[in-house]
């Protein structure tokens, strides 16, 4: 097999192995899962009025210096688009069905996640955490190729698969990965969603041509890779350096604490140990959750920095690790 990670085997087929589950009083965890529109609208509304005043502050200092920290703070906000995207495939973070899925398609368009192919491989993702040869969002593959994890700092090789993958759809054909986990009913959504993102893109090139500047590109899809470090450098603390193949989600996902703005950007998946052992608690109740079980989970790293401190290492012995590959 030239690729262990290459998905394989029956996409329904189920795994009968338990995962480890920590105890939690059922009517609490019931309080947890409630949605909120409220609570969602604030912090949503917030992050896309910070993205129209960076933005705006972008637009009217191009052709200046001062443009580069706007569009700066602009890309940042942009590219968190990532974690905002992650949740609502959740269909989580609202109460109201449309709010969140007409959230859910615009920030999947701003992260080149197509929505509707994106929440089946992420359910997969769920369903088979680190599973290897079955779980397709393994972003880190044994042995580790540190050049691909530098190129994504600003998303050249996730985004270039992306778009790789968008141009496939849109032509009407699945990738061999999406053949696994997409549905047949489902799939004539994934590759119209993929046309109208390729009539975007083609839009988004001539408005740059008949303006003679790239500034629609420097607001539209281009934030994703030039503001995208900071979210990769989010991504990586989930799973990467962590055992694959295990059915606990406390050997393959890591939790720490963070300030309150780099929550706020990263929508509280820092709390992904919690995610993963209860995927349907909203974004918002992760600290609550957190504090509830945190007696049967390993300790949190203390700060993103000390996560990344033991990211690292384990980084640099796992460039020379040969990949386990799981039965299917």
């Amino acid at each position: 097999m030239s690729n262990p990670y290459a998905l394989r085997g029956d996409a329904d087929a189920a795994d009968s192995t338990p995962w480890f589950s920590p105890s939690i009083d059922r009517k609490l965890l019931k309080q947890l899962m409630q949605r909120n529109d409220r609570h969602s609208l604030w912090n949503y509304g917030l992050w896309l009025a910070l993205l129209l005043a960076s933005g705006t502050a972008g637009v009217l200092a191009w052709g200046t210096w001062w443009c580069l920290p706007a569009f700066a703070v602009y890309g940042i906000l942009y590219a968190s688009a990532d974690h905002r995207a992650h949740e609502l495939s959740h269909g989580t973070p609202f109460k109201t069905r449309w709010l969140n899925e007409a959230l859910y398609q615009l920030a999947g368009f701003m992260t080149l996640h197509e929505g509707h192919y994106w929440r089946w491989s992420h359910t997969r993702h769920h369903t088979h955490t680190l599973m290897v040869g079955r779980d397709a969002e393994i972003a880190v593959h044994q042995p580790v190729r540190l050049g691909g994890l530098l190129l994504d700092l600003f998303f050249l090789k996730s985004g270039a698969a992306q778009i790789a993958n968008i141009l496939r759809h849109a032509c009407g054909q699945i990738t061999p990965d999406g053949l696994h986990f997409i549905p047949e009913a489902e799939r004539p959504k994934v590759i119209r969603a993929s046309r109208i993102y390729v009539a975007i893109f083609l839009a988004l090139l001539a408005a740059c041509v008949l303006l003679h500047s790239l500034l629609p590109l420097v607001l539209l899809v281009g934030p994703r890779f030039y503001g995208g470090a900071l979210t990769q450098v989010f991504n990586l603390t989930q799973h990467a350096g962590l055992d694959e193949n295990v059915h606990d989600h406390r050997a393959s996902t890591r939790t720490f604490h963070t300030n309150p703005v780099f929550r706020f950007l990263y929508a509280n998946m820092n709390y992904h140990v919690e995610h993963h052992m209860f995927p349907m608690v909203p974004y918002h109740a992760l600290p609550q959750l957190h504090a509830a079980i945190q007696s049967q989970c390993p300790a949190p790293a203390p700060s993103l920095w000390a996560a990344w401190r033991d990211i690292l290492p384990a980084l640099l012995r796992q460039r020379r690790a040969a990949v386990a590959v799981v039965s299917v």
